[in-house]
């Protein structure tokens, strides 16, 4: 992480050089530029340097000075804006202000250049260090280069997989045999097999076992095993297949090849397979590179030859295979029973778990969370334990995160999850470190976890992109290298919530702790009680009273809150902002027990970040203006009614969240100031009330960088004015608009010019004489909801061509007898919801309508007594769900003899329930 506090730094000093150059003194300007340039020379050596300071204590001392020095440094800058800072107000005000502050700015520039020199000549002492070091690591590199291979290296990473092995692995059976059916398929062309998932999985395990059953042995003329890894250099793998080809037909590697360069190696290896049936794994492939580099020497003719090849990354997965559509398999974890029989096979011995130890032992089970390296390493180091001392078991639960630390069975567990880590760019490192700031098994909302990270300035700006659409581009890019994972998609593909593995939380957590990048203050934490001097990033998890002894938060940048739940936590959080963390820029405060915004937060002039959900806070007072840096408010769930004028002062707010849950579950917002049109770098409003000021729906056209937006009570007069705005909102991907009351007209039947045809997600609350016509154009339109609309016309005709359409929800939105799908309509359609349409008597299906759907829920249909004329033709319809439906239909689908349930037969999942008298009926094929 050296590498990265540089590389952050560096971007800081470019940008403070170009802002600065008219406040900055000539001696000041030559300190901060020889700073930028020193630490920019030894960036290049800190990559491979981190890669290994666990070998040499001389570079983890190093490296810690490189961090601690570009901290400091970053704290100097960013006091250095603050100070000078003197022009946020206009008018007399402001000029007053400018003349007290240029009084100060004497003795604030002493004191900054005086710090500035001292960094200087730390960075000075560190650069000599960096000489004399560069030439100590190159002899070590040279050093641990050799052909043998320490245990560090990527062979023992790779020989660790045979522990799985080793412990009879569980649950290979299945893949092993749909892989070698996919290498013995009788196809002609040659095919490639791709095994994707994170380390630890097996993927190599799995494919070893494939590459030496003797039914493909015997089925192919040429074997080789090449393993890539990180370390990987073409000419040696060439010259490694050479030699395994040659040894299988016993003849010796003619001598010319020991002289031959890439092409040249490329080329002999085509030729020798050229009429050949060949199969070769390519195990642990990091880059695309490696593959396109070996792929052009691998002969694709008509003898049926297989490649099989592992990764962590899933775009070389597919990339791989792209060309011929080939397989991909992706490795899961172990079911729970799986991964229960594997730990007491390797803890016990056999199946029998001790009856004493059960418990504890699911538990431990439970944070490997099915990686069967992890239950492998960790049944090997409870194996040795005493099966009486229940304790011992106990302690075990408890430091697993120190085992992993230590040198021994997780010690190797470790390993392999840090060559993923070791192979991130510095910006995904901070990225994917960040994330150690949540407790354990917190799923991670991508659309509180994202606007952090821009917060933290860990995003780099990409020219035609949004910060938002980077940020979304490094989650995805973790996600794809097995890192993060997806624990909930939204109905139309996005990412809901995230997590990571316990094991690798783990990992994660004890690398930040290491470098100072986060700390956690927890009751249950080993580390509450030893927070650094300099914290930069605190985590408070339940309440604790470790962290108030801290005094030094003055280098503070991130304060994070979860399930702190002291009823006194208004005085707490004084007491930790009193300690003078200026330089806060991200204070989470969710769901703690605040009942108000303690004065000390409007002082903190660098504030990016402020969420306050579901918090019990009642006003946002005037001077919340005073934050001018504050880019994101989160006010959902509050007693926040009414948003200040001062707000309007936010001129760099880009998401203001502040809707609440009324009665009956309805979407209610807030009231905000008249001209809210001001905050034009708005990309998310969700929710205002429009009906208290005519003119504030007119305001919403001012904001051409929204993305997302909200609109409650929006009065039938303001339809054709709305309508107007949003012709002007040309980026909108979500909008969510609901009357007055729920009898009122939603008036949305006026042209939009020119049409959001971005918008990706469409709800509507309220009545409505036709589906507007401009919905009929929206092409990228993934989701629409219907809420009390009782339409009375046929609704489906406007939307069945849409072709991106994946997700309608109807909750009395329709007053019709019958629902016709047309023939071929909604073509990419996954599920379908029809709820309270009270009138409603039969739906029909034509067809080759719904070809993709996937669910298909009804509730309160009463008047519904067959299942949809059709259904048995929806191929792809795996779950339905009924509720509080008419007797009728319910009786004839428990008669497993009725029209009605055969209809259903293939349906994986039908779950029947009556709300009313909480009766619920499963039925699971």
């Amino acid at each position: 992480m050296a590498e990265n506090s540089v590389a952050f730094l560096l971007k800081e000093l470019s940008t403070f050089l170009l802002q600065q150059n008219t406040n900055l003194g000539s001696g000041l300007e030559k300190d901060v530029q020889f700073i930028k340039d020193e630490l920019g020379s030894m960036r290049a050596f800190l990559r491979d340097a981190e890669a290994k300071e666990d070998d040499v204590y001389e570079l983890q001392e190093w490296l810690r000075q490189v961090r601690e020095v570009a901290s400091d440094t970053e704290d100097v800058l960013d006091e250095f804006e603050m100070k000078f800072g003197c022009h946020h107000a206009d008018g007399l005000l402001g000029r007053i202000k400018k003349i007290f502050c240029s009084v100060k700015n004497v003795r604030v520039r002493y004191e900054i250049s005086s710090r500035l020199k001292n960094i200087r000549s730390r960075v000075e002492d560190i650069s000599a260090r960096h000489q004399r070091y560069q030439s100590t690591y190159s002899t070590f590199r040279r050093g641990s280069s050799s052909s043998d291979a320490t245990e560090d290296g990527t062979s023992y990473v790779r020989g660790n997989a045979l522990l799985v092995e080793e412990a009879k692995l569980v649950g290979i059976n299945e893949p092993k045999r749909e892989l070698i059916s996919r290498v013995l398929a009788d196809d002609s062309h040659l095919k490639v097999i791709s095994v994707v998932g994170m380390g630890g999985l097996g993927k190599t395990t799995l494919v070893k076992r494939v590459y030496e059953d003797p039914t493909v042995k015997r089925k192919f003329h040429c074997h080789a095993w090449l393993t890539i890894s990180q370390t990987f250099h073409m000419k040696v793998i060439l010259k490694d297949l050479i030699q395994q080809l040659h040894n299988e037909i016993r003849e010796p590697v003619p001598q010319q090849v020991e002289w031959m360069e890439g092409n040249q190696l490329r080329a002999f290896v085509k030729d020798f397979l050229q009429e050949r049936r060949y199969i070769i794994v390519l195990d642990d492939i990091w880059s695309m590179n490696s593959w396109e580099a070996i792929k052009y020497a691998l002969p694709n003719g008509s003898y049926s030859s297989r490649i099989m090849l592992t990764t962590r990354i899933a775009d070389i997965a597919i990339g791989s295979c792209i060309e011929s559509r080939d397989y991909i398999h992706e490795m899961k974890p172990l079911p729970v029973e799986e991964s229960w029989n594997l730990f007491c096979i390797k803890t016990f011995g056999d199946n029998c778990c001790p009856q004493n130890l059960e418990d504890v032992s699911r538990r431990i089970l439970s944070k490997c969370k099915g990686l069967p390296l992890a239950i492998v390493a960790i049944g090997g180091l409870l194996a040795l334990k005493n099966k009486s001392k229940l304790d011992e078991w106990e302690m075990t639960h408890r430091s697993l995160g120190g085992e992993l630390e230590g040198i021994g069975k997780l010690e190797k567990v470790k390993n392999i999850l840090l060559l993923s880590y070791n192979d991130l760019p510095f910006f995904l490192k901070s990225c994917l470190l960040y994330i150690s700031i949540y407790p354990e098994d917190q799923k991670m909302d991508p659309e509180l976890l994202i606007p952090r990270w821009i917060a933290e300035g860990f995003i780099h700006e990409k020219k035609g992109m949004t910060t938002t659409e980077v940020a979304l581009g490094y989650l995805n890019e973790l996600v794809n290298r097995s890192l993060i994972q997806v624990a909930e998609f939204y109905r139309d593909g996005g990412i809901r919530y995230c997590r990571v593995h316990d094991i690798l939380r783990e990992i994660i957590l004890t690398k930040s702790r290491e470098e100072n990048f986060v700390n956690v203050a927890s009751s249950c934490s080993r580390d509450c009680a030893r927070l650094p001097d300099k914290p930069r990033r605190l985590a408070i998890h339940g309440y604790n009273e470790n962290h108030q002894e801290c005094k030094h938060f003055r280098h503070l940048r991130s304060l994070v809150i979860f399930g702190y739940t002291d009823p006194l936590f208004n005085s707490s959080l004084s007491k930790i902002l009193s300690g003078g963390p200026k330089m806060l820029k991200v204070l989470h405060l969710e769901g703690a027990k605040l009942t108000n915004i303690p004065k000390e937060v409007f002082q903190l002039f660098r504030l990016k970040f402020l969420n306050l959900r579901d918090t019990g806070v009642q006003i946002i007072p005037p001077c919340i203006g005073k934050l001018h840096s504050l880019e994101y408010l989160n006010l959902i769930g509050t007693k926040v009614r009414e948003l200040p004028v001062g707000i309007l002062q936010l001129r760099k707010l880009r998401i203001l969240l502040v809707y609440h849950i009324g009665k009956d579950f309805a979407l209610c917002g807030v009231k905000p100031p008249s001209q809210i049109g001001n905050l034009l770098f708005l990309e998310i409003l969700h929710s205002i009330d429009a009906d208290h000021d005519k003119t504030l729906v007119m305001e919403i056209g001012k904001l051409t960088q929204l993305r997302k937006l909200g609109i409650s009570k929006l009065r039938k007069i303001d339809g054709a004015i709305l309508c107007s705005s949003l012709g002007k909102l040309t980026n909108l991907r979500q909008l969510c608009v609901n009357s007055i009351k729920e009898d009122d007209t939603l008036d949305l039947l006026h042209p939009i010019s020119p049409t959001p045809r971005a918008l990706q997600v469409l709800e509507l609350g309220g009545r409505l004489e036709m589906i507007p016509p401009w919905v009929a154009s929206l092409q990228n339109l993934t989701t629409i909801q219907l809420f009390g609309s009782r339409l009375r016309h046929d609704l489906l005709e406007s939307l069945q061509s849409l072709p991106n359409l994946v997700d309608v929800s109807l909750n009395n939105a329709y007053e019709g007898e019958e629902l016709y799908f047309m023939a071929g309509g909604f073509q990419k359609l996954k599920r379908l919801e029809l709820t309270r349409l009270q009138k409603l008597k039969c739906v029909r299906v034509g067809d080759r309508a719904m070809p993709c759907l996937h669910k298909l829920v009804m509730a309160e249909c009463k008047l519904v007594e067959k299942l949809p004329w059709g259904i048995q033709n929806l191929n792809e319809l795996k779950s339905l769900g009924l509720a509080d439906m008419s007797n009728e239909l319910i009786v004839k689908l428990q008669d497993k003899g009725s029209e009605e349930y055969q209809k259903i037969a293939l349906v994986s999942e039908v779950v029947i329930a009556n709300w009313k008298d909480g009766k619920l009926w499963k039925r699971f094929l």
